[in-house]
């Protein structure tokens, strides 16, 4: 099914934004944070700061920034251009269109181990930073934890998935402003509720972003994704023994190929932790619309919960218990 018609068109000639470069967490337990990102998760700690921590997984010298907060959600999301002329042309092209754009001082882009930084909001609220030059890390990454490794460098960190209130006009402002492109759309019920997911892409990722809808919190998931499916085995045995909440089993997307589970972090929101994603080539391909969320699996863990069997009927013929009329059977 052809999903260009039912969703906002791709600008043409658009500036593109190169990968997901960064996320910044509001966190009410930092110390839970950490413990869960490296113990779990597999990160590193890359440095400290007065309130807070950032955190890497690949070549990049950060990928997360923890800030001590009561929100406990997400409080930015970084998009990383090629060069100062890239970012130049998106911002032109969102200040035409009639969004305010920050030049952000030279200390909060040093904070954010970029060369500038350039911020504004999106339709459902999401601070956006539109950066260039992140820092690269001096020694490559390995995680004790990852064997296999992060699927990261050039695709960026993963996905994300937002909330917001008015899907057209957040497919409006990624698509025609920031130059993502339409990978293609869920539309679907699971377990009651309507589904109407748009997934983007800004590289060969299949979705760098995606939305449908308003959520609990600006933030409904975030991926991470690894070389090995062992290396996802090994993290759902290490939710288990962390005493993570899983959201959903194991399973494989339709779209994207993934084979992934979902779980909470310690701030309620959800991170998806996969392999096996697949690429996208703009030559040859053509968005569509799939009808399910999965292919097999992700269900939420409490359907696999055993129910408990009735107790049988009494059969008189067969217990000697007494029938209708008061009569036992021997």
């Amino acid at each position: 099914m052809d999903a260009t018609a039912a969703t906002t068109a791709d600008a043409a000639g658009a500036p593109a934004i190169e990968q997901l470069g960064y996320l910044v967490f509001e966190v009410s337990d930092l110390a839970a944070w950490e413990a869960f990102a490296t113990g779990v998760l597999g990160l590193a700690v890359a440095r400290r700061g007065p309130r807070g921590l950032a955190l890497r997984m690949d070549g990049h010298a950060q990928r997360f920034f923890l800030v001590e907060g009561p929100a406990d959600d997400l409080a930015a999301v970084g998009w990383q251009v090629a060069d100062e002329a890239g970012l130049e042309a998106v911002a032109a092209r969102l200040r035409a269109a009639g969004h305010d754009v920050v030049e952000e001082p030279a200390e909060v882009a040093a904070a954010r181990g970029v060369v500038r930084l350039l911020s504004t909001v999106d339709p459902g609220g999401v601070r956006v930073e539109l950066v260039f030059g992140p820092a690269m890390a001096d020694a490559p990454f390995a995680s004790p934890l990852v064997p296999s490794g992060f699927v990261a460098d050039g695709h960026g960190l993963g996905h994300l998935v937002v909330s917001t209130g008015d899907d057209a006009a957040t497919g409006a402002f990624y698509q025609q402003l920031l130059g993502f492109r339409l990978s293609d759309r869920i539309v679907c019920q699971f377990y009651g509720f309507d589904v109407d997911i748009t997934f983007l892409h800004t590289n060969a990722r299949h979705h760098s972003l995606a939305f449908g809808g308003k959520q609990p919190k600006r933030l409904h998931h975030f991926l991470l994704e690894v070389g090995s499916l062992d290396d996802v085995g090994a993290a759902l045995d290490r939710c288990a023994a962390a005493g993570v909440r899983i959201a959903q089993s194991l399973g494989r997307h339709p779209n994207d190929r993934m084979v992934s589970f979902y779980a909470l972090t310690p701030s309620g929101f959800q991170f998806e932790y996969g392999t096996g994603g697949r690429l996208v080539d703009d030559a040859s391909w053509q968005p569509t619309i799939h009808d399910r969320i999965s292919e097999w699996g992700h269900h939420p863990p409490e359907r696999y919960v055993p129910r408990r069997p009735r107790p049988p009927r009494p059969d008189p013929e067969r217990d000697g218990t007494p029938g209708a009329d008061g009569r036992t059977t021997p």
